[in-house]
């Protein structure tokens, strides 16, 4: 087998849905607008266009994780433009292996849910993530010229999402939170970086990533309702568990290393820095009213997120909330 190969082991019940009565309209609308916002990355965005990821202007330095520490300030001029540069590989590297988790995961959702609307929307969704897994690829390979490999935590978390044969945490763990932590970064990064190739790919991406997260909840909301307090119980420990392996995988460690720079104070720096901690909050935006939403947020559970410093975000509005305003794109 190539080493660029990696294989899991899988098992899943496969669900035959016989009956092809609509029940739910809200999966419905969706479906239809999922239908409605394909898009050919060939031809909406410009690949003709030059893109220099080492204008600065266009990925400024303050878009370097260790802009203005100790560190940034011992490092010369090429330096800090090289360390702007392997940020930017950094990120979107990150992307591209979340999006393929999310294809993976969705095309096992296509197999294992039992009701029609959800096969239905699934299969558009493993569309938007074929394509998004693409455009991310091509932006690294024909733009900015290099990439990473996946990172540890967050292939821990595709790997448990993956093996998992209970069609509910493929949900919570790819549509609840990794989306959710996908679209909470697309706008960080979409005022961050001022290259218009890339704004556009994002703010298209962006889209997608709404109905995704909305899926989840549409098709979670009654079945969670459901739940014996102990099936709750190991849904909440999974989510919480799911939110530190993907706040975890923020410390930069394999970029550090390529730079040759001191790893320990990096990390330090990345972990305890005032923009970085911001930055971690609002990746959580969108997964904690998410969270509430689907009854997740028990008096049990609340002190971990509160550790965190993430409830402030408990009343924002949940992805279904934004999808049915129109408040997804701003």
């Amino acid at each position: 087998m190539s080493d660029a190969l990696d294989s899991l082991l899988s098992e899943m019940q496969v669900y035959y849905t016989w009956n092809y009565k609509s029940v739910s309209s809200s999966l419905n609308s969706l479906y239809e607008k999922g239908k409605k916002e394909q898009w050919n990355s060939s031809q909406a965005l410009d690949w003709k266009l030059d893109v220099d990821p080492e204008n600065l202007e266009k990925f400024p330095e303050t878009s370097a994780i260790l802009y203005g520490s100790d560190i940034w300030q011992r490092m010369n001029k090429k330096e800090q433009t090289e360390c702007v540069y392997e940020n930017t590989a950094w990120r979107l590297s990150n992307f591209l292996h979340g999006e393929q988790g999310a294809l993976l995961s969705t095309a096992q959702l296509v197999v294992c849910v039992p009701f029609i609307e959800a096969k239905f929307y699934g299969a558009t969704q493993v569309m938007d993530e074929g394509r998004h897994v693409e455009v991310f690829h091509r932006y690294l390979h024909e733009k900015v010229g290099t990439d990473y490999p996946v990172n540890k935590d967050l292939k821990a978390l595709l790997d448990l999402i993956l093996k998992d044969g209970r069609w509910d945490l493929k949900y919570l763990g790819m549509q609840i939170i990794i989306e959710g932590l996908a679209l909470a970064s697309i706008r960080v990064l979409r005022s961050i970086y001022k290259e218009p190739l890339l704004d556009n790919l994002l703010r298209l991406i962006m889209q997608d990533e709404a109905r995704h997260v909305a899926f989840g909840l549409i098709s979670l909301g009654d079945f969670y309702k459901q739940l014996s307090e102990n099936e709750r119980r190991e849904r909440e420990d999974f989510a919480y568990e799911a939110c530190i392996l993907m706040r975890d995988r923020l410390d930069g460690r394999e970029m550090w290393e390529k730079l040759g720079l001191p790893v320990k104070e990096c990390i330090e720096h990345n972990n305890n820095s005032i923009i970085m901690r911001e930055f971690r909050q609002i990746l959580f935006s969108h997964i904690i009213p998410n969270l509430k939403k689907l009854n997740l947020l028990s008096e049990r559970i609340r002190p971990r997120y509160e550790e965190m410093g993430v409830l402030v975000f408990e009343n924002n509005l949940s992805s279904e909330q934004e999808i049915a305003s129109s408040n997804v794109i701003n």
